[in-house]
């Protein structure tokens, strides 16, 4: 591996100081399970990696009054066991369940995952389904931007030089809501999915009918995709299997896969449109009864 630096902050500004100091030579480091492969394989080659684990802003997680926060360094297995999360955005602990195994769910981090950018990342369609928001701070001060904008190419974000993603901030819980995230994967566990799908619904009192849906893929296009055209259709519909199977045709449009080892364009295709009939039941029936049963990783 390629010698370099270390520098380990315990700031915020300390952090956005050595960003700003080693600009263009530098990469953080929230968990690391990305980044470290990276320069191991020389895909990378920083000469300064900047530790961002201690910085407190970046390790928020908790709800007030504007959302709930969730730091971009805060690991997955915090994230899986946090009570708010469980109840009132399932389907983002329902990828934290399935990337990777127990060891790297200690390190790895939602954030990281993000900033990562790979159009199969776990965590992206459900942070997308559960309209969550970038907050980005940087030496020319902080900006926000939605998460279906954030990714623009493979391993590609809008991150500029001396920015950093401070937190996902996610809108205040809805009654009658409920989400889930399930991927495809050629093996039983610990794989790259073939085709995911994250879902998030918002039903009206009787639970008879949706008031709102959103809907994301990943691996089935350049950058983790929104759905806007099954948010359209299902707005102000009836819950049933031919509305749900209505949304699962236009997912199966909205994909655009390649052939590879993990499937064919027709395979990927077709799973997307069951993937999305099954997360979008199983987001209902949360949302119905307010009960969350977390699948076997898978």
């Amino acid at each position: 591996m390629r010698d370099f630096e270390y520098a380990r902050p315990t700031t915020l500004a300390d952090a956005l100081n050595l960003i700003a100091t080693h600009n263009g030579q530098s990469r953080l480091l929230a968990g690391g399970t990305d980044l470290i492969d990276h320069i191991r394989m020389e895909r990378l080659t920083p000469d300064w990696v900047i530790d961002i684990k201690s910085v407190p802003e970046l390790n928020r997680l908790e709800a007030d009054d504007t959302g709930f926060h969730l730091g971009a360094a805060v690991p997955c297995w915090r994230i899986k066991q946090d009570e708010t999360i469980c109840n009132s955005y399932s389907a983002l602990a329902d990828s934290c369940r399935i990337i990777g195994g127990i060891q790297i769910q200690n390190r790895a981090s939602v954030g990281g995952n993000l900033c990562n950018s790979g159009p199969a990342a776990d965590s992206t369609p459900s942070l997308i389904a559960l309209n969550a928001t970038c907050v980005i701070d940087g030496v020319h001060g902080r900006r926000e931007v939605a998460v279906e904008e954030f990714c623009t190419g493979p391993g590609k974000n809008v991150l500029d030089p001396g920015e950093i993603l401070l937190e996902l901030r996610f809108p205040t819980a809805l009654p009658w809501s409920g989400s889930h995230y399930r991927r495809f994967i050629p093996r039983n566990e610990m794989d790259i999915a073939s085709v995911s799908v994250g879902a998030w619904v918002q039903l009206n009192e009787s639970g008879e009918r949706f008031e709102a849906v959103r809907v994301a893929m990943g691996a089935v296009a350049p950058t983790p995709l929104y759905v806007p055209e099954i948010s359209d259709e299902l707005a102000g519909q009836s819950v049933s299997e031919e509305t749900i199977q209505r949304a699962a045709v236009l997912a199966t449009a909205a994909a655009q896969p390649i052939d590879d080892m993990r499937g064919t364009v027709e395979f990927r295709k077709h799973v997307s449109g069951v993937l999305t009939r099954r997360v979008l039941t199983e987001a209902v029936e949360r949302a119905r009864t307010g009960q969350v049963q977390f699948h076997v990783p898978g």
